[in-house]
């Protein structure tokens, strides 16, 4: 049995960033010639790219971890660490990408070659060289290269085509689709033959469109039954609905008719596809049987002013006129498209006064800072060196930290948490112990449980 996969969990971590390189340059006569540590290197991004040769999302089915290359370590001598190569991911054109925490939707992915940066590598931790100041002439450490970025994702596969053939299963969609255009899918006289949809491309005067073989719906299939969510989804992009209906079916309580209320309804149920256009093939008419009641039957629909057109896949009858009409709507769709207009990106300076981090009062005893400096800047500090603990001091206290923490009536001997509650750094605050080799923050690197 086919596999149907058009919606992955993915887990994608970008790569780390490389540690910056504590080195002190020596040469003859020379055995303190200075700082020569270099920077480490930027982790890799991990980025989804729309690829035109990419149709299915089974790769990632199979192998759902996905991990972009690390930076690598600063050296002496300045030498910089390499970055880490970019790991980019081919999707095919249509598919959503969603938070798999919150299920919010972060981008839909239209478009040949339209890139999302899925997890952004970490920076580079700087070398000693880097560090070097008129007042720390010759430091002894170097900064941590900061962790890649780490999510899941849940990408969804919507096809993108102008046209959808909806219908029962067997209804002849497959044998359509593959009359009418170079696609060739798995035709069989049994029920959910088509388990992916399959797409082809119709030609009609100087109209080209994609038609869209969606599976088979049955009544429920709005609530999922018979896998009916994801069939439904590769309608929503299609700007015509085609109902093909089977005139030849030996069903119990099954006629064109029943069917095509049916599948409206199930699509009404599904939502968002009412200003569809629509129009209806009464297939198999070369069945003698099935062309007396595509005759019966058409009046029906043509009174609810839908335009009905008698076709055969087998004998190729009425498929001229079918494409051509189909060829109709989809141009009036494209016209009535609203133009796109370009994308404007608008840079915001920060707001005057914004320190970039904030402090809250958790308890008596208790405060937290929160804020992208302090946090990064935790992430790339070695608490095992001294004087690497001494330059977090310097950093926050530059940026104001201790003096919000007074403000916010922080006492000597509080607990401080820098970062979230679960999961960050906390240190016992002394404001009156001054910065410098083996001071400031106290308590290192105790994470909060």
């Amino acid at each position: 049995m086919a596999e149907f996969v058009d919606r992955v969990v993915l887990h994608v971590k970008a790569g780390d960033g490389g540690h910056g390189c504590a080195s002190i340059r020596r040469e003859k006569y020379k055995p303190f010639g200075g700082p020569d540590g270099g920077n480490g290197g930027r982790g890799g991004d991990v980025i989804l790219e729309v690829d035109a040769n990419t149709s299915t999302l089974i790769d990632y089915h199979h192998r759902p971890h996905r991990r972009a290359e690390s930076g690598k370590q600063g050296m002496g001598s300045n030498r910089d660490g390499a970055s880490g190569a970019d790991l980019v991911l081919p999707v095919p054109n249509g598919t959503v990408v969603k938070d798999a925490r919150t299920g919010e939707v972060l981008v839909d992915l239209v478009g040949i070659g339209t890139r999302y940066v899925a997890a952004q590598g970490g920076r580079g931790g700087l070398g000693n060289a880097a560090l070097a100041s008129p007042r720390r002439k010759a430091p002894h450490f170097a900064l941590l290269g900061e962790p890649g970025e780490e999510r899941d994702l849940i990408l969804e596969l919507k096809t993108v085509a102008d046209v959808a053939l909806v219908g029962y299963p067997n209804a002849g969609k497959s044998s359509l689709i593959a009359a009418i255009s170079a696609a060739r899918p798995k035709i069989a006289d049994y029920p959910f033959t088509t388990l992916v949809p399959n797409l082809g491309v119709v030609t009609a005067g100087d109209v080209a469109y994609t038609v869209a073989d969606v599976p088979g719906l049955i009544p429920g299939a709005s609530q999922g039954k018979g896998l009916g969510h994801e069939f439904l989804r590769h309608v929503e992009r299609c700007s015509t609905l085609v109902h093909v209906l089977d005139c030849a079916t030996m069903e119990p309580g099954r006629d064109p008719v029943s069917d095509y209320e049916v599948i409206e309804a199930e699509l009404a149920a599904y939502g968002a596809l009412d200003d569809r256009p629509r129009l209806v093939v009464l297939n198999k008419v070369d069945v003698p049987e099935a062309r007396e009641l595509a005759e019966l039957v058409r009046p029906m629909l043509e009174e609810r002013g839908l335009r009905v057109f008698e076709v055969s896949a087998a004998t190729r009858e009425g498929l001229r006129e079918l494409m051509f009409a189909m060829a109709e709507m989809v141009s009036a769709a494209r016209a009535a498209r609203p133009a796109e207009e370009p994308t404007r990106l608008v840079i915001r300076p920060p707001r005057l006064g914004d320190p970039g981090f904030e402090v809250r009062r958790v308890d008596e005893n208790t405060f937290q800072v929160v804020g992208e400096k302090p946090e990064r800047w935790l992430r790339q500090t070695d608490f095992t060196n001294d004087e690497a603990v001494a330059y977090l001091a310097e950093r926050l206290a530059k940026l104001g930290v201790e003096e919000a923490l007074a403000a916010a009536g922080a006492t000597e001997g509080v607990d401080v948490i820098i970062g979230p509650l679960e999961g960050g750094y906390v240190f016992d605050w002394h404001p009156d112990v001054p910065a410098g080799p083996g001071r400031g923050p106290r308590g290192t690197d105790e994470r909060v449980s």
